[in-house]
């Protein structure tokens, strides 16, 4: 038994939502969450940039004394894992080969596509995973980069959220897709107008409850479960309380506090 805590870093609010299934999964955890609101978004910047805001984040989270790390951000998860898990004493955990295990067991017509941020489809990162694990998959890469400004103005449910999606998701519609991945941690913010374009025969892949399974078995396999009771500590690198208001809409719950830590500050 650990009792330790598991941090969870994002580049904003959309990585609430594998804090969401892992809250589920893992209730006696304490879990420490850091959404990086003053950088967001990460999927328009280089690779350079992206892992030291991601070295910065774990290393603030490694002095918290956190037993395993998730990086929650896709971008990151992309461009910096292969660096965190070199540089960072604890281990680390990314969302992307959880999600395309579940995308290439999903699929019938073994055609996939891939939503993300420009960086994550210029990492090719979900075509590799998805690649290893059913070689004869047909993958389409479809670059969303409207959605995450989106979710982080809370308009998820606004008319403008319909027509970027139309508009994105033509691609995969020629395609013939029967499985989608939701390769961007805001973007089950928007499964349900996601859904509502494609149409009820695809099917919509997040990692959120995959990821949650993986950490539990990767603790359970090391003996580091936690005892008692659960707790959540959460902190943005900017505007705070904006945060605090709009994670509502993902969580379904009103945080009791956001705090504000500023990086290398």
């Amino acid at each position: 038994m650990n009792n330790a805590p598991i941090g969870i870093f994002d580049s904003g609010l959309g990585g609430l939502t594998i804090l969401k299934a892992l809250r589920r999964t893992l209730p006696h955890e304490k879990l420490i969450y850091f959404g990086d609101t003053a950088n967001v978004p990460y999927g328009s910047k280089s690779k350079q940039t992206v892992t030291q805001f991601s070295l910065d984040i774990a290393r603030l989270l490694e002095q918290k004394g956190v037993k395993l790390i998730i990086v929650a951000c896709n971008t990151a998860s992309a461009l910096a894992l292969h660096t965190l898990k070199k540089q960072i004493s604890v281990p680390v955990l990314g969302v992307i080969e959880p999600g395309a295990a579940k995308a290439a067991a999903t699929t019938r017509n073994g055609r996939i596509a891939v939503l993300g941020t420009e960086a994550t489809v210029k990492s090719g990162a979900y075509r590799q995973q998805i690649l290893q694990k059913r070689p004869q998959t047909h993958v389409l890469q479809v670059p969303c980069p409207l959605f995450v400004p989106l979710v982080e103005e809370g308009w998820a449910k606004k008319p403008l959220s319909e027509l970027a999606a139309r508009e994105y998701l033509k691609p995969v519609l020629k395609n013939g897709a029967d499985t989608v991945i939701l390769g961007c941690t805001h973007y089950p913010v928007l499964k349900p107008v996601i859904a509502r374009v494609l149409g009820k025969q695809v099917r919509l892949v997040d990692s959120a409850d995959t990821l949650a399974q993986e950490v539990k078995q990767f603790l359970s396999s090391r003996q580091q479960q936690a005892g008692g009771k659960g707790s959540l500590a959460i902190y943005a690198s900017d505007a705070p309380e904006r945060f605090k208001r709009l994670a509502k809409h993902i969580l379904g719950t009103q945080l009791s506090t956001v705090r504000l830590k500023k990086l290398n500050a």
